[in-house]
């Protein structure tokens, strides 16, 4: 039988093959450097590893207008390669993109970035006029340097950039602080 090889490849590939590498990407557009493609929500693992093969292989197409969700036939459907709205899928508890039953799903939703963003802002009201400048730098200068070299959240331990483990908990020890400095005087 010809074709039947077996054993390492004759050639080894030196360099990872790059989508588009000739080709110079303009910023402005879906995916550049000042829009960047949005995050992956509502699916399960497999389906997240599969949207991100396409998009580090180049073949990920972002949709241009919502699609028709497949369970309730509206048109909801924000993300490319999903099948089903937000809503559908939280209430049925399936995956988005294969409609199989996941017990967790990848991603937050957008509710819950909100509800993050508005306890943040509350824990930062509630601080000291001090601690409150120091924590708004600390933010910002993480964001500049996740910008500048792409850092994850993961890579911000707790410790580093205050001691309590939430923003709850570090508002409650300022206010005790304050608190306490005012007893003392």
């Amino acid at each position: 039988m010809s074709g039947v090889r077996k054993g390492p490849p004759k050639h080894q590939n030196k360099v990872a093959w790059k989508p588009n590498a000739g080709i110079k990407i303009n910023e402005t557009e879906v995916g550049g450097k000042f829009r960047p493609l949005s995050e992956i929500t509502g699916v399960c693992p497999r389906c997240k590893d599969q949207i991100d093969w396409k998009r580090k292989y180049g073949k990920y197409k972002p949709l241009t207008e919502p699609a028709k969700c497949q369970k309730c036939s509206k048109r909801n459907v924000r993300q490319a390669y999903h099948n089903l709205c937000t809503g559908c899928a939280k209430e049925h508890k399936v995956c988005a993109k294969c409609s199989c039953r996941v017990d967790q799903v990848v991603g937050r939703d957008i509710s819950e970035v909100e509800a993050e963003k508005k306890a943040l802002e509350e824990a930062i009201k509630n601080a000291r006029e001090r601690d409150r400048r120091s924590l708004l730098r600390a933010m910002n200068k993480g964001k500049s340097q996740s910008s500048e070299k792409n850092l994850t959240q993961n890579d911000v331990k707790v410790g580093e950039l205050f001691t309590a483990s939430s923003l709850e908990e570090y508002a409650e020890v300022n206010h005790d602080d304050e608190e306490d400095q005012v007893q003392v005087i």
